[in-house]
């Protein structure tokens, strides 16, 4: 039996005391004065990266062209992946400062329905031309328990293992790696930390600082790796007691305990991935990383970063499964898309320029420059998303053994369980058996006692 955790605040005051006073910037600057002929868009900016803005700009350019009346303004929200969410939850809660299209990760979307942030979009999806070029687990995802669809899918990405392969020469490792069991990533990490090189031998995405990262990229790509799961689809119920969840807190103790990753304080730091990409992995300086397909458009000829010979330093292999059990390998999938906010002045401008913005072309240039996985089927057939870069097919065909987030409005919040999970095994304030009861609790208080169940042993 499960003791019920401390009263957690409920979704809408949760987001608030994550975002704290940063939120005062983004509202001043989506508190524009645009009249009904303006068309505004928000989205995520963070870090240099220009891709997002440069698609949304194209878009409003085919938009424009063919409204002369109408014209787009972009209202970008500066944060990182966390802060994002929630601040630009708060824009939607206001006529005032609501955008009329909002670019939205798949996994907080559904949140957002629940809330009453969005406007279903059936009876334009019914005359989209692309709907039925979006793939099944895309067209699911974007679509809730009400049945109705909630946004246009535009990515999606999957996840593997990068390997420096310098680092791999030094400590002698193969150049081409392919674990087939955690056992196996352990004991390439180990074999970096006893080398010569200075580099840190492994980095998963960890703690509360990290955001869904850590939920996604780290935690989830080993629990989905063993037996146990985060949601029951058949009983429609969250899994507690899991055993699969204590395994995968274990590993990380593990990669603390020895030291094979890098300090706790950098884990800590929300802007680590920055370093990653532009420092750690192109000096040798950290030898695996479990990460995103999209990381390498951060050493693509023309991004700040630009690395020529990252196809020659680094390796890519896919995340086995605890033991090698089948299916062997896996990976975990997700996907942003466009949405229109309750507070949209005008819907059909709006629903207007997600048409211009998810046409073949514009799609398909925003895949190649943002260097990430199409939800489409005509975009995926032109040659030049098959050949924009070394990885894609790799990445594409990783989608054969996807597992995706359970698509619930309790999942952000069940998300931050996980990560406090995360954070109290890293920082050594409990053992993995600790940390996942205290989430068994908190899980529990966040969806009540009637939607959990233990795990069928």
């Amino acid at each position: 039996m499960v003791t019920p955790g401390p009263t957690r605040p409920d979704r809408r005051t949760f987001l608030r005391i994550t975002a704290g006073a940063a939120v005062v910037l983004p509202l001043a600057a989506c508190s524009s004065d645009a009249g009904a002929d303006t068309v505004r868009i928000a989205y995520q900016q963070f870090g240099s990266g220009t891709n997002l803005k440069d698609w949304l700009s194209a878009s409003a350019k085919t938009f424009t062209a063919a409204r002369p009346g109408l014209s787009v303004e972009l209202v970008p929200i500066v944060a990182a992946e966390n802060d994002y969410f929630t601040k630009n939850e708060l824009l939607m809660s206001s006529p005032r400062t609501s955008a009329d299209v909002v670019y939205e990760d798949s996994f907080i979307m559904l949140s957002d329905v629940g809330a009453g942030y969005l406007r279903p979009l059936d009876a334009h999806i019914r005359t989209w031309d692309h709907w039925g070029d979006v793939v099944k687990a895309s067209r699911e995802a974007f679509t809730a328990e009400d049945g109705h669809v909630y946004g246009a899918p535009q990515t999606t990405d999957t996840r593997a293992l990068f390997y420096q392969r310098d680092v791999f020469k030094e400590a002698g490792l193969p150049s081409t790696w392919e674990p087939t069991s955690w056992d196996d990533i352990l004991e390439a990490a180990r074999a970096i930390k006893d080398s010569d090189s200075e580099a840190a031998p492994l980095f998963i995405f960890s703690g509360k600082a990290q955001g869904e990262k850590a939920s996604m990229q780290g935690f989830e790509m080993l629990l989905y790796g063993t037996t146990s799961r985060l949601y029951d689809e058949d009983t429609r119920k969250w899994v507690l007691g899991s055993q699969g969840f204590v395994d995968a807190l274990s590993l990380l103790r593990t990669m603390f305990e020895e030291e094979l990753t890098l300090p706790v304080s950098q884990h800590l730091d929300p802007n680590i991935s920055e370093s990653i990409y532009s420092t750690m992995i192109p000096e040798g300086k950290l030898g695996i990383l479990l990460d995103g397909s999209w990381i390498t458009r951060n050493w693509a000829e023309g991004s700040p970063g630009e690395w020529p010979e990252w196809t020659e330093k680094v390796g890519l292999a896919k995340m086995p499964t605890k033991d090698g059990q089948d299916p062997g390998t896996l990976t975990l999938a997700g996907g942003w898309g466009l949405t229109i906010p309750q507070h949209c002045r005008d819907e059909d401008a709006a629903w207007a320029f997600i048409e211009a913005a998810t046409s073949t072309e514009n799609s398909l240039a925003f895949a190649i420059a943002d260097n990430h996985i199409t939800v489409r089927k005509d975009v995926a057939a032109k040659k030049e998303y098959q050949e924009y870069a070394p990885s894609v097919e790799f990445f594409t065909d990783l989608l054969a053994t996807a597992y995706y987030r359970p698509a619930l409005p309790a999942y952000p919040e069940v998300s931050a369980a996980i990560q406090e999970a995360m954070e109290a095994v890293m920082s050594d304030a409990a053992d993995p058996k600790k940390a996942a009861a205290d989430y068994d609790a908190a899980v529990t208080d966040i969806v009540g006692a009637e939607n959990v169940q233990e795990e069928s042993r």
